[in-house]
C-alpha cells in the first residue's frame, strides 16, 4: 500500500501550483496537484475549489520548508553586474 499524501498548500491559480510542483520535485520531493474542475469543461470551479498540492506525509514538513525559502539567485547570472554599471552601460 502507498504512503499517504497530505494537502500542503491551496492556490486560485493552477499555473502557481504546478510551478510549486516542478520546484518540489527539483528537489526530489514527488507531489501531485489535484484539481476540480469538471476534467477542463469548468474552470471556473476553482474560485470554488481551490488548486491543491500534496506530497507524501514523511515529506510535508521539507516541501513547506523549500516553498518557504526564500528566492535566491547566482549573482553570476545578473545581466547587470557591477562592471557594467561603472563603465556606465
Amino acid at each position: 500500500m502507498g504512503e499517504a499524501m497530505v494537502i500542503i498548500r491551496e492556490y486560485v491559480n493552477e499555473m502557481e501550483a504546478l510551478v510549486a510542483r516542478s520546484v518540489l520535485e527539483a528537489h526530489e520531493i514527488p507531489a501531485v496537484v489535484l484539481r476540480d474542475d469538471a476534467g477542463g469543461m469548468l474552470p471556473a470551479m476553482h474560485l470554488l475549489y481551490p488548486v491543491r498540492l500534496a506530497v507524501r506525509a514523511a515529506d510535508s514538513v521539507q516541501a513547506l520548508r523549500i516553498l518557504d525559502a526564500p528566492f535566491e539567485t547566482d549573482p553570476s547570472d545578473d545581466p547587470m553586474d557591477d562592471d557594467d554599471i561603472s563603465r556606465g552601460l
